[in-house]
């Protein structure tokens, strides 16, 4: 099957784009061009098809869509950067969604299409029993909820065969920089994650599914990846050696994260594999020799993150 990819070289399309050649498929990769995104391409080398270009370029998307049997479409502007430039997020999400969908359609015959949406559509639930059902109300709480919200609307009204897979949580298995959105989502938030390389198999294995087409699915890590927002954090913190940080550093107020019913997904798709366990050992395993100088650096490290937040300065300045 020949698969068009959007966003292959990103997060999560990195691990798409391995596993759909794992799996056999031709992939024909369409993102934006950047020192990262040509250095991800360099490891694929010429088991794939790259088409350099922009989901908001007319020209660029129907080459792209061509002669392909299906579109996974991964590419989009999310938080905290969508909050920052939303005319751009809805630009990119929305009309470059609207783009492959014409492209689409104008093809004989059509591709398959598959979206790329996520669970923070369900708004906040945390006053509600879990898990977080597809058949629950949706609500937009920022521009990317509210674009991803279009998004699905137009999908569903195309004359494609098409499915919609919302996403949990999806880490980076990565060492990243501390970022001041880990400070504005309170401790007590469930959240579920999903190892990207287990959403990768997700995504893959739907294009030999019939029964994901015309639905909606949610797509997260099942019960081993259920969490709070403190144990996620300060489960990754605690392993890297840095250690948990104090309540006051973050905010109360409400967050759009929560469990999700993923039992019907992971019948048809069987793709959990990984625990939260197992990713927070997989992120830890990344320092390396590095681990040996982390008590050194672990109290320079706290304070550096602390800065950070804007509740911590608060607080920080009562106390004062």
């Amino acid at each position: 099957m020949k698969v068009l990819l959007t966003g292959a070289f990103g997060h999560i399309g990195s691990y798409t784009t391995a596993e759909l050649l794992q799996q056999g498929h031709r992939v024909r990769c369409f993102d934006i061009r950047n020192a990262h995104t040509e250095a991800v391409a360099a490891r694929f080398g010429d088991r794939v098809e790259v088409l350099w270009g922009d989901v908001r370029d007319v020209a660029a998307v129907q080459e792209a869509v061509s002669g392909c049997d299906v579109i996974i479409h991964l590419a989009a502007v999310i938080p905290p950067f969508s909050n920052e430039q939303p005319e751009l997020a809805r630009q990119v999400n929305v009309e470059g969604t609207r783009n492959l969908l014409e492209a689409a359609q104008s093809q004989a015959p059509p591709p398959k299409f598959l979206l790329a949406s996520t669970f923070d559509l369900f708004g906040h639930t945390r006053h509600l029993p879990p898990p977080r059902r597809v058949t629950d109300p949706v609500f937009a709480t920022d521009p990317y909820t509210e674009h991803k919200i279009a998004c699905e609307a137009m999908v569903k009204a195309t004359s494609l065969t098409w499915t919609i897979f919302r996403f949990s949580d999806v880490p980076h298995i990565a060492l990243r920089k501390a970022h001041p959105l880990m400070y504005e989502i309170r401790l007590d938030s469930r959240i579920e994650v999903i190892h990207p390389r287990d959403l990768a198999l997700a995504l893959a294995n739907a294009l030999h599914c019939d029964a994901v087409w015309g639905k909606t699915w949610l797509i997260g890590g099942g019960a081993r990846c259920q969490i709070t927002y403190r144990e996620f954090l300060g489960q990754l913190l605690t392993a890297m050696g840095i250690g948990a940080l104090p309540d006051e550093a973050f905010t109360t107020e409400e967050y759009v994260t929560d469990w999700l019913d993923t039992e019907e997904s992971q019948r048809l798709l069987q793709y959990q594999r990984a625990s939260f366990d197992d990713i927070v050992r997989e992120i830890a395993a990344l320092l390396g020799w590095r681990k040996y100088f982390v008590p050194l650096a672990r109290p320079f490290a706290r304070r550096s993150m602390l800065k950070l937040s804007p509740y911590w300065r608060e607080y920080q300045r009562h106390r004062a």
